[in-house]
């Protein structure tokens, strides 16, 4: 039984004795005392007023004695105005921490066999390039979030949409045709999706030039463009794709193939993972078909040219194009076609989608048309919004100048990582072997946690150095702290002293002590706020506020120097316990925790 549950039975059953009362429990409202007045729950009197017919002052006394009297759980009281603040007993805590203690997973629920499905679309990159910084703060974000819905007890079903047709696809095949002799991925010893990566820009190369050229022979701007030799092979390549020309199908096959050997590398790297992945060659036809048959319904009306559109005024939007007049399909095509796979493959509840908030209004009208198209969860799909991340100017700049590749990235993070942790003697001991994994593993941290930490809502700047600071609202500094429990685990081991399977009462605890066994406990709420406000920034702070604590706590207090033996056994149990909850909490985050450091 929760602390609070116990106490609001005797609130109940004081207020029935002292004044003659039924009252409803929540008409006891007890929330956590302000960190500035003595005590760990503070209950407010002013409902009970009526009851007592006396001001408020008294009345929290009244009750205070009462429960002092009658509720082996407190300790002591005190009363501010009319607030009773609740000191509550040694022991209790004691009892709360063996309930932690007995529960490897606390505060993580299982999916039940009736529980909601929520799928989550995340990661949706271009087979034309590699992924880049804003991908990165997708796939964490996606990641981050799917775990914390999982830990909700929902099941869950992540998903990535592949963007692996349309014009942009055709021109890095159409560069490759023309400038590449034949160069893979084996003989030019690049990662697929980097090498397919460099033929998109030199695409942009030649059709700049060629624009520029035709310029200088007096055509406008516009009409150079729409002149341009390589730009009209595009587009004729585009078309042989559509009408599924074997030679030109059989060489997308070819080069999206590399692209997609050389994302697996980046999401095993990054840590991340998919259930199922659509792709939108697949998926687009798809879409076609459900806008014809809502145009056959009513919901969406035909112009003269033969493009088709919705009508949204009604919902205060305006007119949203659905099928150009030639009957291509937009994005929003696409879109409604991924989710008519999806509802097929998937008994759905809720859809998130994780997607820059530049979509904003696309998702807006997205979820009135999926509405209208009969799709039960359209009505409530979820627009997971994030702002943009930039690094500091000139930090790092990648292949094209302009972009920050992830591998790049990633692979400067963990040699950044390995440097500072050599300056700091934190890999003096240890093999080469365990020396990279705990860069890796430090390096991607400080990346992962840097992100996650920020309201995904807000633009953010990554700052590489800042982020690999072993002191501060950093991934690294959780991570010592981590394996610096670890390190007394070990050495109480080494010393014969195990930690009971239940923790002995009797032991007067610190405030300080009383303090952490209460956070541990919070961890249940910190992740069910993270899944009803779809934030994991809230788990990113929680693990920091209970680390800073616990270092406090190691600061100030002897563990194994500890002479009594009963207080010693309590404090290694409490540093085991915080480092559980610390594992759990990144692991939600998909950040890894080293053992040693």
């Amino acid at each position: 039984m929760k602390i609070e549950d116990k106490l609001t039975a005797s609130v109940i059953s004081g207020v029935k004795e002292l004044y003659g009362a039924e009252v409803p429990a929540n008409m006891v409202q007890l929330q956590k005392t302000k960190k500035e007045f003595e005590g760990h729950l503070t209950l407010v009197v002013f409902p009970f007023l009526k009851m007592s017919k006396k001001g408020p002052e008294q009345t929290a006394q009244e009750i205070g004695e009462y429960l002092k009297q009658n509720e082996p759980a407190i300790a002591n009281y005190n009363v501010i105005k009319g607030f009773l603040n609740l000191t509550i007993a040694s022991d209790v805590w004691i009892e709360l921490l063996n309930r932690i203690h007995a529960d490897a997973q606390w505060g993580i629920q299982k999916a039940t066999e009736d529980a909601p499905l929520v799928m989550i679309e995340y990661s949706s990159p271009n087979t034309n390039k590699p992924l880049h910084l804003g991908h990165v703060r997708n796939n964490l974000l996606g990641n981050a979030l799917a775990n914390v819905m999982a830990a909700n007890g929902n099941k869950v079903v992540k998903t990535n949409i592949v963007n692996d047709r349309g014009i942009h696809i055709c021109k890095s095949m159409l560069a490759w045709l023309k400038y590449g002799n034949g160069e893979t991925p084996e003989s030019s010893g690049k990662k697929g999706d980097h090498l397919i990566g460099d033929y998109y820009v030199a695409f942009d190369k030649h059709y700049k030039a060629e624009v520029a050229e035709l310029m200088e022979k007096g055509l406008s701007k516009e009409e150079a463009e729409a002149q341009s030799p390589l730009m009209q092979e595009a587009r004729e390549m585009l078309r042989k794709w559509e009408a599924n020309d074997p030679e030109i199908r059989a060489l997308w096959k070819k080069m999206n193939d590399w692209v997609y050997a050389g994302f697996d590398e980046t999401y095993k790297m990054m840590g991340v993972s998919f259930d199922k992945i659509y792709y939108e060659s697949e998926t687009y036809l798809e879409g076609k078909e459900k806008v014809l048959e809502g145009l056959e319904k009513g919901f969406f009306y035909r112009k003269e040219d033969g493009s088709v559109w919705a009508d949204l005024t009604a919902e205060g939007l305006d007119h949203k194009l659905l099928l150009r007049a030639d009957g291509t399909s937009v994005y929003m095509t696409q879109d409604i076609g991924t989710a008519k796979l999806r509802f097929q493959d998937f008994p759905i509840n809720k859809m998130i989608y994780v997607v820059g908030n530049e979509q904003n209004y696309h998702f807006q009208v997205l979820s009135i048309l999926l509405d209208k198209l009969g799709f039960e969860w359209g009505k409530d799909l979820v627009h997971f919004s994030y702002g943009m991340v930039e690094l500091p100017e000139g930090k790092m700049k990648s292949r094209e100048g302009t972009v920050v590749d992830a591998d790049d990235l990633m692979e400067a993070m963990i040699e950044t990582a390995k440097e500072t942790s050599s300056e700091l003697g934190k890999l003096d001991g240890l093999t080469k072997e365990e020396a990279d994994d705990i860069a890796r593993i430090v390096g991607l941290g400080a990346l992962k946690y840097f992100i996650l930490k920020v309201d995904a809502r807000k633009n953010m700047t990554f700052n590489p150095k800042e982020s690999i600071d072993f002191n501060g609202n950093t991934g690294p500094f959780i991570q010592y702290t981590y394996a610096r429990i670890q390190s007394i685990l070990r050495k109480a081991a080494e010393a014969g002293i195990t930690i009971p399977a239940v923790i002995p009462t009797g032991v007067e605890l610190s405030t300080k002590e009383e303090g952490l066994i209460q956070m541990l406990a919070d961890f249940t709420n910190v992740v069910r706020q993270a899944g009803s406000d779809y934030n994991p920034s809230i788990l990113a702070n929680y693990a920091y506020d209970l680390v800073k604590e616990y270092n406090q706590f190691y600061h100030d207090f002897s563990i194994l120097r500890e002479e009594n033996e009963a207080l010693k056994v309590f404090r290694l149990a409490l540093s085991q316990n915080v480092g559980k909850i610390v594992k759990l909490a990144m692991g939600l985050l998909g950040i890894e925790v080293p053992e040693r450091m």
